[in-house]
């Protein structure tokens, strides 16, 4: 939690950090405080119940809804929502908001259509998640879901020619070593286990889900590199792919059982759960990731698989061994490793390199000869009335917290 103090250095804090330099000290403080807690709170409470609400909603007695609706009601909603946040940002005029859709989605065709790969992969992705957490427990799913952090980085590495340092490549081999040791623990039958489901299916499932996570991701990633669009923008163009792409895989997964049935057959209150937790839930973390630093994300990742994990044993009578035990603090521990920012993984290295090779006098904190300075981490969130990609009418719960207490 140092990245959450006021006191914190800014390399504990991480690159995404507001600058305490840069506001009225009181004011940084104390808005910095609780922009981090109520971003820590929402990234927890969203990636657990996900995850909780769907093994909840499918492991129910009686008709089980068709879940490729689900994914194409989210993203119907998901746009829905988008569009009513792009109308506010135009103060309700609607010729306004026309004309702007007309030139960012029709004139502006080839940066509407570079969002096709990606929609096509998320809408996959939600497919693949239904049935992974339709046939693994809620807390092996979340523990192996962590698998999208290596692939992640893996596609990071080919497609963006980025580095890594040894500190993230040893926690990726420990992650993997945490997956792996969770896995054989559900291959060697860790509890009672459901006749309908099936175990191979799952994992098979969510490392489809993992692969086509991350180079989603990266692709999104690296073609949105020095675009103007708003978030919001974006999400509306991705909500139009995946309505048409959920759509046609609706139509070739279980188009017959629909059209029999009808496309609302199944839903009860929780599943109309799932879709909005589905739908509002990940715009409402794309807001609050922004305050959010690589030490409170990975965290809020920690912090899920353990309220996943408690919450099944509530919920689903999941049984914790020792082997799942040992897996999951891996897994937790890799997540944490991976999000340090490089400054704090070398300053741990330095000194622990400088602690061993010491053998007199006080070991002194000095730049090597020959290498430039650290960079100095950007400070650019500081004033977040210029943020831009936030609505205007969201705003001002932002400015009643960056106020002096």
């Amino acid at each position: 939690m140092a990245a959450v103090g006021s006191g914190g250095s800014n390399a504990a804090a991480g690159p995404g950090a507001v600058s305490a330099g840069s506001l009225e000290p009181g004011t940084a403080s104390a808005a910095h405080r609780r922009l981090k807690y109520i971003s820590l709170a929402v990234l927890v409470v969203q990636n657990a119940s996900l995850i909780l609400s769907i093994r909840y909603a499918r492991t129910l007695p009686g008709d089980r809804f068709f879940a490729t609706t689900a994914v194409v009601m989210a993203e119907v909603l998901k746009g829905l929502t988008c569009l009513l946040l792009l109308f506010a940002q135009k103060r309700g005029n609607v010729k306004h908001l026309a004309l702007f859709l007309h030139e960012a989605v029709l004139v502006q065709y080839v940066d509407t259509l570079k969002l096709a790969v990606p929609s096509l992969i998320y809408t996959l992705q939600n497919n693949l998640q239904y049935v992974a957490i339709s046939n693994l427990p809620a807390a092996t799913f979340q523990v192996t879901y962590q698998l999208k952090i290596l692939t992640t980085a893996l596609f990071s590495v080919l497609m963006l020619n980025r580095s890594l340092s040894r500190l993230q490549w040893a926690s990726l081999l420990l992650l993997f070593t945490g997956v792996a040791i969770v896995q054989a623990q559900q291959a060697g039958g860790g509890g009672p286990r459901p006749l309908d489901q099936n175990p191979g299916a799952g994992l098979a499932a969510v490392v489809a889900s993992c692969l086509s996570s991350g180079f989603a991701g990266v692709y999104f990633e690296k073609i949105l590199k020095g675009s103007s669009g708003s978030v919001w923008l974006r999400n509306l163009q991705l909500g139009l792919f995946g309505t048409a792409l959920g759509l046609v895989g609706l139509w070739w997964a279980e188009g017959t059982a629909v059209a029999r049935r009808g496309f609302f057959f199944g839903y009860t209150p929780a599943v109309w759960g799932v879709v909005l937790n589905q739908a509002f839930g990940g715009l409402l973390v794309a807001v609050v990731v922004k305050y959010a630093d690589n030490i409170l994300k990975g965290f809020a990742t920690s912090l899920s698989i353990v309220l996943s994990t408690v919450a099944s044993i509530r919920l689903f009578g999941f049984h914790v061994d020792p082997l799942f035990a040992l897996g999951a603090g891996l897994v937790i521990g890799a997540v944490y490793l991976y999000s340090l920012p490089r400054g704090t993984a070398k300053a741990i290295a330095s000194t622990s390199a400088s602690a061993s090779a010491s053998t007199s006098g006080p070991c002194t904190h000095q730049q090597p000869p020959g290498q430039p300075p650290p960079p100095k981490l950007s400070s650019h969130r500081a004033d977040l009335s210029t943020e831009p990609f936030l609505p205007k009418l969201l705003m001002a719960p932002v400015r009643l917290l960056m106020a002096p207490v």
